[in-house]
């Protein structure tokens, strides 16, 4: 059996970088006990330009984990409450009438903002939810024939509830697509509720110091851009988009934005690993949280898990 060579040790540069990515981690995952694969991710996402969605039961540490992002990356944050009854300038901001002036004065919404914090999405109507698709994509709003920039770096954070739960209103697929991930964080184990109901909980406090800002945040982010994808690798991304879309298990394959999201995704999970090139296993362990919320299956429609995914894409050869 051939055994894969030692990789080499990492250059300086990405040696400074694997331990910045560890001090974040570690800070972060002093809020979000016991869930170091959810924490990797959700960076993985946010250095890929992505955008992230978060399904879970309520009081799993959803808005706990987008409030400590926000904290230790140094990066302005607000939270927006979804309901039913929300309409899209509680979003994007209204024009508003200034007697002294005589004229209207445009007060921004909280989407103006680093990182936002849409929670329990899924509980606004369809109408309020594409009010974040141009915000997501184009990293703008138009309003009232006006294009305004968003803040860099933008991130939207985005929590769901079960679609069974009462009161919910399904993402559309257009909106979905948007999202780069979906990872649901589940209960803590054991050992990790020990400690958190031995301390009382692991709030985020407003005096916390941050360990980079946004300025760092986005060197990073072109950092991904620069990490290199091999023609082997192109041609492995394509596999699985073909897979998806002819192999007769889904009801509807993979889109060229979710081809790209994989890459950016892989792109950014080699960089978390001190690696400034993508390899398999980092397309393999991000696909199953890129393509999770894009599919379902072919006979019933229905949702499918992470363990489902990973298990179809087993069928697309992986290159040497």
């Amino acid at each position: 059996m051939n055994q894969r060579e030692p990789s080499p040790s990492p250059a300086p540069a990405q040696s400074k970088a694997l331990q910045l990515f560890a001090a974040l981690e570690e800070r972060i995952g002093a809020h979000i006990l016991g869930k170091e694969e959810q924490i990797r991710l959700a960076l993985c996402c946010l250095l890929a330009h992505g955008h992230l969605l978060i399904e879970d039961i309520p009081g799993t540490g959803k808005t706990t984990l987008a409030k400590a992002l926000a904290r230790v990356l140094g990066l302005e944050f607000r939270r927006v409450q979804c309901t039913n009854d929300m309409l899209p300038g509680d979003i994007l901001g209204v024009s508003v009438f200034d007697q002294q002036s005589g004229a209207f004065s445009f007060h921004p919404g909280p989407v103006f903002t680093q990182i936002l914090l849409a929670d329990e999405i899924n509980r606004a109507t369809a109408k309020t939810q594409s009010a974040l698709l141009e915000a997501m994509e184009e990293r703008q709003v138009s309003i009232e024939g006006e294009s305004r920039p968003l803040p860099t770096p933008f991130f939207v954070v985005a929590t769901q509830n079960p679609l069974e739960q009462v009161g919910t209103y399904p993402l559309p697929e257009s909106q979905l697509d948007r999202f780069l991930m979906k990872i649901s964080l589940g209960y803590p184990s054991r050992e990790a509720e020990r400690r958190l109901l031995t301390a009382g909980g692991t709030a985020v406090t407003p005096d916390e110091k941050p360990l980079v800002n946004g300025k760092v945040v986005l060197q990073l982010q072109e950092q991904v851009s620069r990490v290199r994808l091999s023609q082997a690798i192109v041609d492995y991304v394509q596999d699985i988009l073909h897979f998806s879309r002819n192999s007769g298990r889904f009801a509807l394959g993979l889109s060229p934005r979710a081809g790209l999201s994989l890459a950016k995704a892989s792109q950014s999970h080699a960089l978390l690993h001190g690696r400034n090139f993508v390899l398999p296993e980092d397309v393999r362990r991000v696909l199953p949280y890129v393509a999770i919320h894009r599919l379902r299956t072919a006979d019933s429609l229905a949702t499918m898990t992470i363990a489902e995914v990973e298990a179809a894409f087993q069928a697309v050869p992986v290159p040497a």
